[in-house]
């Protein structure tokens, strides 16, 4: 199938839009031969669909597109952020409540790390989420073993670099120091992988705990372990600023 230019939008922005998977999910979907538009299966993510395009997945008419949707979710320690394990690890999907539709995480939180994930219906929304340019915060409560000397933890403002890994600016303040355990508040606008745990075995420091608190304007608050709390729809317009990033209300989609 050739594609043709200015006749609709990619089908992997497409794909994440319905809310099935991220862009990176869709181009390994279109790899596997799992997607086809009127028929015929696609081979490259760069094709484009219209609305008269019928697009099947997995042998499933494509969902029609609901509402942009967001929910925070408690994500406890212990479970990985992702659809599938190779390693059979309980995963982030494996635990959200029943009555979520197909979500995909917004960023990540490492294996040991907890504390707030967010979740959505919108894999483009998802995706614009996750880049730095987005300039939300996220803000972390860290516990390390070690004295801490706050003079180092404030040079990590003028960013470092870890094994030839440049990490931007990081705010890094002293709560309180609890014998040979100390508990600090982290702040970034990027988060790579493993960033802080990286920075702080850096500066001599072990990470034993690492929650995350906040995620933009969105924070953990009293939510509880493993549950899940939907962002009101007029919050996240309203956080969002532009209209055109929240889609309108329409059909439901099928359920995870």
């Amino acid at each position: 199938m050739e594609e043709v230019a200015g006749k609709g939008e990619r089908i992997a922005k497409v794909l994440a839009r319905a809310g099935l998977c991220s862009r990176r999910d869709a181009e390994r979907w279109i790899a596997e031969g799992r997607v086809a538009v009127n028929g015929q299966k696609l081979a490259t993510p760069a094709f484009l669909v219209g609305p008269a395009d019928k697009v099947v997945v997995d042998g499933k008419p494509m969902p029609v597109a609901e509402r942009t949707r967001l929910w925070r979710f408690h994500k406890p320690a212990g479970v990985v952020t992702t659809h599938r394990d190779p390693q059979g690890r309980r995963t982030l999907f494996d635990i959200l409540p029943a009555d979520l539709p197909r979500v995909v995480s917004v960023g990540r939180l490492d294996l040991n790390s907890e504390g707030l994930i967010l979740l959505t219906n919108d894999g483009a929304l998802a995706r614009r989420l996750e880049l730095p340019s987005t300039g939300w915060t996220r803000r972390y409560r860290v516990r390390i073993n070690g004295h801490v000397d706050p003079e180092r933890l404030a040079s990590l403002e003028k960013g470092v670099t870890v094994d030839g890994v440049a990490y931007g600016e990081i705010r890094a303040t002293l709560d309180r120091q609890q014998g040979d355990n100390a508990w600090l508040t982290v702040s970034l606008k990027e988060g790579k992988n493993r960033e802080i745990r990286r920075v702080m075995e850096h500066l001599g420091y072990r990470t034993s705990r690492l929650i995350r608190v906040a995620y933009g304007p969105f924070q953990l608050g009293d939510l509880e372990r493993g549950a899940a709390a939907e962002v009101p729809g007029r919050v996240l317009r309203d956080q969002l600023g532009a209209s055109s990033a929240v889609k309108p209300a329409a059909r439901r989609s099928a359920r995870r």
